[in-house]
């Protein structure tokens, strides 16, 4: 049997299930498998093959009468490179009907346009966007944009001098979900002609080919910290989104506004869900509340069958860029790897990055360097966190102590006495710690706790080196005591004096 798998033809024996064509495969993750359809079951999309020379380009009409005119015979035949340059790639000319408005538009990479040269509508192209840039392409008041690629992005890159269309056709897509199956199943029977695909693969916003664009950089990081973990957790579908809300809440800058297209990746940046990930299965206009991040470019089809609960596989590219946890050895390797020139405060002895700088992944990929502040291995405490036993406080913590962004967080050591350690997190007014994982027998020693609201010291963060059975680690009564985890390794933390900054590391 031939099966299509992640766009890959796959041969593979009669009778063969999904657990064989996947050995390997994770089934806590969900694929998508789509049955062949009978024609007749199958309807039009707003997307364009075109099947070029080096290769075929999907593009995602935005303009139905456009869309149309292409398909009109003989028109591919005039389809051919007839100029380039690092920023796009014009193919024509043809005629057509537009009215140039004789200024600038603003694109980024994979969109279309349609413009013509020397504002004369009889000597048309369309052009395809390499990289982000501004430019008079001779395109009508609205920019001249009429869709986007959704793939064969990296084909743009190699179009060349007698490359052309070879024809233009219209993509069948699947009237409903009749033939399409979101399954973890591994025995699930194949059949002849399935395709199955099983990860989601995401393209930033501002990471071109040749140049990489910093103005989405804070964004662009939430995002890419969002998908570390290679999961999209769909905590909410509709009929135009999927949405994973993992790091709500978080503070996200609006970056870019722009049209979220089918495929384009968003951050919510304000309202209740400030922080989520969403993913469009249908294009919407702009929204003041959310910042494009990025596109999907493989894995399209997974989003649109996903469904709450579904815990999908997502790659992002470029992968982010975060030395904080590694040791000084693996960030000299990881710098390396990916071509960055690394600068350490200390070069010497076994020490833990605890910060970078840049703190973004386009800075440090558009600088070409980074600089990083280093901590002996010694003088990282070691934690473990309880969140299922203490969700609310555990979440809190990571977010004071900046472990929600990085391997490593930190807090100001603030007062020790005997065998109690006391830190004092920056909690912003208003934020309550209810009673949560309250203590009723003795507290062993290097237990990890957080003071809650029912004692005036709410907040107080707590280490205690002995066991007690009638104050916790932040010297309150046990009912004011909210256990969140406990200490690995104190490491030389009875030799720092109050006032010390005391870097943590959560160990998983």
């Amino acid at each position: 049997m031939e099966i299509h798998l992640d766009g890959k033809r796959v041969q593979v024996p009669a009778g063969s299930r999904l657990g064989d064509l996947l050995p390997e495969w994770d089934f806590r993750y969900s694929v998508a498998v789509i049955r062949p359809a009978l024609e007749e079951d199958a309807a039009e999309s707003q997307e364009i093959r075109f099947v070029t020379t080096v290769g075929d380009i999907v593009v995602e009409m935005a303009d139905p009468a456009f869309a149309a005119r292409l398909l009109s015979p003989g028109l591919a035949e005039d389809l051919r490179l007839h100029w380039q340059d690092r920023y796009a790639a014009a193919l024509g000319p043809f005629e057509s009907g537009i009215r140039p408005a004789r200024r600038p538009g603003r694109y980024e990479r994979g969109d279309v346009v349609l413009g013509c040269g020397g504002y004369d509508p009889s000597k048309s192209y369309v052009i395809f966007v390499r990289m982000r840039h501004s430019a008079d392409y001779g395109a009508p008041e609205d920019g001249g944009i009429i869709g986007r690629v959704v793939t064969g992005r990296g084909l743009l890159d190699r179009l060349a001098e007698g490359d052309h269309v070879t024809g233009i056709e219209r993509i069948l897509r699947r009237a409903d979900r009749a033939h399409a199956i979101i399954t973890r199943d591994a025995e699930m029977p194949l059949e002849d002609g399935m395709q199955v695909i099983s990860y989601v693969e995401a393209e930033v916003q501002g990471a071109g080919q040749d140049h990489i664009d910093t103005a989405t950089a804070r964004s662009v990081e939430h995002f890419l910290l969002s998908v570390q973990t290679g999961r999209f957790r769909t905590d909410r579908s509709s009929s135009t989104y999927i949405a994973d809300g993992h790091l709500v809440p978080t503070k996200v800058p609006l970056e870019f506004s722009g049209p979220r297209l089918e495929g384009a990746i968003t951050v919510r940046t304000a309202g209740k869900s400030a922080g989520a990930v969403y993913i469009y299965t249908q294009g919407v206009s702009a929204s003041p509340a959310h910042t494009v991040v990025g596109r999907v470019v493989h894995g399209l089809e997974l989003v649109r069958f996903a469904g709450d609960g579904d815990l999908l596989a997502i790659r992002a590219k470029p992968e982010q860029f975060d030395l904080v946890g590694l040791s000084l050895a693996e960030a000299k390797e990881v710098a390396a790897r990916r071509g960055i020139a690394l600068t350490a405060d200390e070069g010497e002895g076994d020490r833990m990055v605890v910060a970078q700088t840049p703190a973004t992944t386009l800075e440090v990929l558009a600088a070409g360097t980074v600089r990083v502040a280093t901590e002996p291995l010694e003088s990282v405490v070691s934690i473990t966190l309880d969140e299922a036993a203490a969700p609310r406080s555990v979440t809190l913590f990571r977010e004071v102590t900046g472990l929600k962004h990085h391997a490593v967080g930190k807090m100001p050591l603030v007062f020790t006495f005997e065998d109690v350690f006391l830190f004092k997190p920056k909690i912003a007014k208003g934020i309550g710690i209810i009673p949560e994982n309250t203590p009723t027998g003795e507290v062993p020693a290097y237990t990890l706790a957080m003071t809650n609201d029912s004692r005036r010291g709410a907040g107080m963060v707590g280490i205690r080196t002995t066991p007690n059975a009638e104050f916790g680690p932040t010297s309150e009564p046990l009912t004011g005591t909210n256990v969140i985890g406990k200490v690995l390794d104190a490491g030389s933390l009875a030799t720092m004096r109050e006032g010390a900054t005391v870097y943590i590391r959560e160990v998983k």
